[in-house]
């Protein structure tokens, strides 16, 4: 060190100062948009923070930074943000989309109704919004919002699988059996590698083949409930597993407070079918 600091003083300069470490390059926000749009989560999430250590502040940030949140699947954090950017902005349909979709992830059912029900006044609404006010509307038994929902989803979006494995499921816990089959066959062909879509035709099927109780008009979840689980132990008694299965599975979907009684009859049938 010595020898270098002489060496230097005989030349006459200075030692060097290490060169600065290059500065992130920050790229315009609508680079980080086009990057989310395209699946790029990753790639946006480095370059929106790039941006936020350059100084980058105002409304585009803090939509990106909620887009960011949905796209991660963080739908809890993306709500808050999302309703903030409401506040400011009542004309843009997908942050009542987007809202509404994260509030149905995020379980808040009340929220999601009122924010889907507003995101589909809006041209821009897509197959999801539409998907996904018709899985809020089966989980508050209203079949009429959800048909209509799910009739629109599958004129927007007629190749995805999702839309028809929801219509399905809407069919399934209707009793509606039959058709509930038609919409999950659809789905399978459209995505035949999916393994929920694959249990709920083979459900469907079961429900079908073993001629489960369907539910009458006018007759309570509760009391439909109580008739699958019923059915499922008398399949049980007679050594129809596959029936029995079936039955209780059923009956666990129908109604919440029916959980523990179809699951503890499910649990006692020899799975060996």
């Amino acid at each position: 060190m010595i020898a270098l600091l002489l060496a230097v003083a005989l030349a006459g300069g200075k030692p060097h100062a290490p060169p600065p470490e290059p500065a992130p390059v920050v790229q315009p926000l609508s680079e980080a948009a086009h990057a989310l749009e395209a699946g790029r989560v990753e790639q946006a999430r480095l370059m929106i923070a790039n941006a936020v250590k350059a100084g980058a502040r105002g409304p585009e940030l803090d939509r990106l930074l909620a887009d960011l949140a949905f796209a991660s699947g963080e739908y809890k954090a993306a709500l808050p943000q999302y309703l903030q950017l409401i506040v400011t902005d009542q004309t843009d349909g997908r942050l009542y989309e987007r809202a509404g979709i994260a509030a149905a992830k995020s379980g808040d059912v009340a929220q999601a109704t009122k924010l889907l029900d507003k995101a589909v006044n809006f041209p821009t609404a897509s197959w999801r919004a539409w998907s996904t006010r018709g899985a809020i509307a089966d989980y508050r038994s209203d079949w009429v919002v959800a048909d209509e929902s799910y009739e629109r989803a599958a004129t927007l979006a007629p190749n995805r699988a999702e839309v028809f494995n929801n219509m399905g499921w809407s069919m399934l816990i209707r009793g509606r059996w039959a058709e509930a089959v038609q919409a999950l066959e659809r789905a399978a062909a459209l995505d035949p590698r999916s393994q929920r879509i694959a249990d709920n035709l083979e459900l469907a099927r079961a429900a079908v083949s073993e001629d489960l109780p369907q539910k009458r008009r006018g007759e309570s979840d509760a009391d439909w409930a109580a008739r699958l689980n019923d059915a499922g132990v008398i399949a049980k008694v007679q050594g129809n597993n596959k029936k029995a299965v079936a039955a209780f599975a059923q009956a666990i979907e129908v109604r919440s407070q029916y959980y523990a009684r179809a699951a503890n009859n499910m649990a006692q049938v020899d799975r060996t079918r």
